[in-house]
């Protein structure tokens, strides 16, 4: 059933790196500990994992997820839901990641956060993913590309 009252965020950007290095930096828990939070990510669809950040005011820093699809160097579908005492009436989204070569080792990188409940709900993720794409794009740039 769809529910026309939930909202989404998206980005997207083009890097100058292939497929196959941006995938690392979504995938490899190293990786994504560098440009996101720590965590005990596996690209494996049904893993359940957490994102481990910060605590702040109104969010215990943890983030609890399941991957719901995978298709490498192509897409990464997983939850991204709110933890502990806050699981029932908290954040309940889904991240979508799609990446598409374009001219020649290019990468198309885009990014949806669905399943917000209103547009203030979608504030906060949306000033944070402005500077995680920067963040993955120094990672990846960083990194060493997988031979």
């Amino acid at each position: 059933m769809k529910n026309d009252s939930l909202r989404s965020i998206v980005f997207q950007q083009q890097m100058p790196y292939p497929p196959e290095r941006i995938w690392r930096a979504l995938t490899e828990a190293p990786l994504i500990a560098q440009w996101l939070y720590e965590n005990d990510f596996q690209p494996a669809a049904g893993h359940r994992f957490n994102f481990r950040g910060k605590p702040r005011p109104h969010w215990n820093g943890i983030i609890d997820g399941r991957v719901l699809f995978v298709e490498p160097n192509k897409r990464l579908l997983y939850d991204w839901n709110a933890s502990g005492e806050e699981a029932e009436q908290g954040l309940k989204t889904v991240v979508a990641w799609t990446l598409t070569r374009v001219d020649g080792d290019a990468t198309l990188v885009r990014m949806e956060q669905s399943g917000f409940r209103s547009e203030d709900e979608a504030k906060g993720p949306s000033y944070g993913w402005e500077r995680l794409f920067t963040n993955l794009e120094r990672v990846i740039g960083s990194s060493t590309p997988q031979a």
